[in-house]
């Protein structure tokens, strides 16, 4: 097994797990993986695949999932391909009888094409392990249901000597248990890995209006000089939008959302991958099928409905292990919103359920990391320090008074009143809806005009998650008032809001130098004096990029971010010093060593 893995993909040791679920699917036994984004997973059948007679058969669910892939195989000197719609009837012609003859090592194939070929190729072919990948997918209680997933049960009828591997980095309990069921996947050993990414940073900002957003993403991509990062929006005009700014700003931005073409998202995604421009701004239909390994940021521009799909969606980035940053904007606007879709769907209860506890991680003032953990039944007994609430506890006051600002106008609406005509009322804006309804002439009308409207934003999103009052999702979402609330509002109890923190933002100049330089302390934890020369960094990711583009493939799959910052650490003279860097195999010592030896010889 070691000395597979060092051949082909560069590693001396296994990540947490790897060698036991390979063990088991060399036995010949079923597996059920759980393992977060960047854990590893693909290594879990990649590794039995070279080590057994016969094809391994991986099902993806998306076409660009398999590219990727495929690529990174090929730049490792293994044989891959894949079967899709992709291709035209001559090349699936060829691809087919290269199975037939046993001349690929792992065939990635679509639900549908597995589908349609289990009584054709499949049985020509002598196959050795099925990988079933994104299998949340299988399960309706899953978060990303696709119907054709949950038709291959019958894998284990037709092959039943054969075994079967389930992977995701996303499944809770129910979802699990519905995998094996639906797989009938037999006495599976189930795997769950740890799903805590230390080198993510956690960061949310609440009750932020557009023109706050901006100046932050603006101040957050400048600490990111020429790094590759993912916006997520909730809609399609907000991504087009929040895109259009970043140009104006001079950022290379792609867009991504199902309202454009097939064509135009692929040249988005592809023109990400290959790194011709740093940011995508898309909804969350993005970024399932990249592998790609140097995302170092992702931003949530709304909340999203679920912390299984932001947990998805944060780890894209980085999935090599280097410090990567994660920023998670929420507003009461987006509550509302993501309540009303969870509402108007199939499955409303566990829906809603879900957007709770996505709600209680964003107003959470305890370490966000182990909120995470605790959701995906992993508990850790220390904080996190890699958070904001750990770098910055909030700090409290009485908030009494102004509690009671808000829910006197609210009471003298008789609660029929939404939160932008509440925070009209307590600024006494005379806005046309106001003044239609006679509102400028209550008692609180100007209660509240010392206070900025942003942070009755704040202040309200903090009174809702106190529970002294609850939007009528049913009502035109009108606010109306708890008996926690009626508790404050007739003094019988006092209140403790957050301080609210805004920072100065000034947006600083491009820098060429990397904000955190990398040094071998960075990856080991352990105190080096070796610190990596950051110009050396720039000279080698500029000679990977001339490679990429020679061959037509993304740059980090010549070599990832992270063997680049060791090449740039420890400054490999000789092939055999290049081919002891963590992650280059045989296959790319002789492809790439001479190249990258001799730009670090030129340098020093």
């Amino acid at each position: 097994m070691i000395e597979t893995l060092k051949k082909y993909f560069g590693y001396d040791s296994f990540r947490p797990l790897q060698k036991e679920i390979i063990q088991v699917i060399l036995d010949g036994k079923d597996a059920l993986v759980l393992m977060p984004t960047g854990g590893g997973k693909s290594i879990c059948y990649q590794l039995p695949a070279l080590l057994s007679e016969g094809t391994a058969i991986i099902v993806s669910p998306l076409i660009s999932l398999m590219k990727d892939q495929v690529e990174s195989l090929c730049a490792n000197g293994i044989t891959a391909c894949a079967l899709n719609s992709s291709n035209d009837e001559t090349e699936n012609m060829i691809l087919r009888r290269a199975c037939v003859e046993g001349k690929m090592k792992l065939v990635y194939i679509s639900p549908e094409k597995l589908i349609t070929e289990k009584d054709y190729l499949l049985k020509e072919m002598h196959i050795s392990l099925f990988a079933i990948d994104e299998a949340h997918c299988i399960s309706q209680w899953g978060h990303d249901f696709r119907p054709e997933y949950a038709k291959m049960g019958f894998l284990h009828e037709i092959f039943p000597n054969i075994p079967i591997m389930a992977l995701t980095a996303t499944a809770d309990k129910i979802t699990r248990e519905d995998i094996v069921h639906q797989l009938h996947l037999k006495e599976p050993k189930i795997f769950i890995s740890s799903f805590d990414r230390p080198n993510l940073s956690l960061t949310v900002k609440r009750g932020y209006q557009q023109k706050e957003k901006n100046k932050t993403i603006l101040d957050f991509i400048s600490k990111h000089s020429g790094e590759s990062g993912i916006i997520y929006c909730m809609s399609r005009n907000k991504t087009e939008s929040v895109a259009q700014m970043l140009q104006k700003h001079g950022i290379s931005t792609a867009v991504y959302h199902a309202g454009l073409s097939p064509a135009q998202r692929d040249g988005a995604q592809n023109d990400f991958i290959n790194d011709h421009v740093q940011v995508v701004c898309a909804t969350i239909a993005f970024g399932m099928g990249i592998d790609k390994s140097n995302v170092r940021w992702i931003i949530h521009y709304n909340l999203p409905k679920s912390i299984e799909s932001f947990y998805q969606e944060i780890g894209r980035a980085g999935r090599d292990g280097l410090p990567s940053d994660t920023l998670l904007f929420y507003s009461l606007a987006d509550i509302i919103l993501l309540t009303q879709f969870a509402m108007e769907s199939g499955q409303q209860g566990i829906n809603i359920e879900k957007l709770h506890r996505m709600q209680q991680y964003a107003e959470a003032d305890i370490c966000r990391r182990r909120i995470l953990l605790s959701y995906f039944g992993e508990t850790t007994a220390k904080d996190c320090g890699n958070c904001d609430v750990c770098k910055n506890p909030p700090q409290r006051f009485d908030g009494t008074i102004i509690v009671q600002k808000a829910l006197s106008a609210i009471a003298r609406t008789e609660q029929r009143v939404n939160i932008h005509i509440l925070i009209d009322i307590l600024r006494g804006t005379m806005s046309q809806e106001v003044m239609k309804k006679g509102y400028h002439n209550l008692k609180t009308f100007g209660a509240g005009r010392d206070i900025p409207g942003h942070d009755w934003h704040d202040y309200l999103l903090q009174m809702l998650q106190l529970g002294y009052f609850e939007i009528a999702y049913n009502e035109n979402n009108y606010l109306k008032i708890t008996s926690s609330g009626k508790d404050v509002l007739f003094g019988r109890v006092t209140v403790q809001l957050a301080v609210i923190r805004r920072e100065e933002i000034t947006i600083k100049k491009k820098s060429k130098k990397r904000p955190q330089p990398f040094t071998a302390k960075a990856i080991s934890g352990t105190p080096s004096a070796i610190e990596e020369d950051t110009s050396l960094f720039e000279a080698l990711r500029q000679l990977r990029k001339q490679l990429a583009e020679q061959e037509m493939i993304p740059p980090y799959i010549v070599m990832s971010d992270k063997v680049l910052h060791q090449l740039s650490t420890f400054h490999p003279t000789t092939l055999e010093e290049f081919g002891n860097i963590n992650g280059i195999g045989e296959y790319k010592k002789k492809k790439y060593g001479e190249k990258f030896v001799n730009t670090i010889k030129k340098f020093i």
